[in-house]
């Protein structure tokens, strides 16, 4: 097994509005795009503790990048945001361990 952030090129995640975050995987080459584009939607939703049906999910081939989209759990900027720029959601992503 391997980290997905030992994998790829880089894992970057920020807002997408005060409601949503968003993860980008920097592949880098179609190998690597395949491996991580067969991770499965529900395992990824439950990394973060949301709904799969609630996640919205790119996989962009010609780019060879993943992208994830998923609700914030608080709304960006109040009291009990602890990552006003979603900035620190990547790292959960890029320690998964993968095939």
């Amino acid at each position: 097994m391997t980290e997905l952030g030992s994998l790829v090129e880089k894992v970057r995640s920020k807002n997408a509005g005060p409601f949503w975050l968003t993860i980008d995987v920097f592949c880098g080459n179609s190998d690597v795009f395949t491996r991580v584009a067969a991770l499965p939607t529900a395992r990824i939703a439950a990394l973060f503790g949301v709904d799969p049906a609630q996640m919205k999910r790119f996989d962009i081939a010609e780019l060879n990048v993943v992208k994830v989209s998923v609700p914030r759990p608080v709304v960006q900027g109040t009291r009990a945001d602890r990552d006003m720029h979603g900035a620190a959601w990547g790292c959960l992503l890029a320690e998964l361990e993968i095939d």
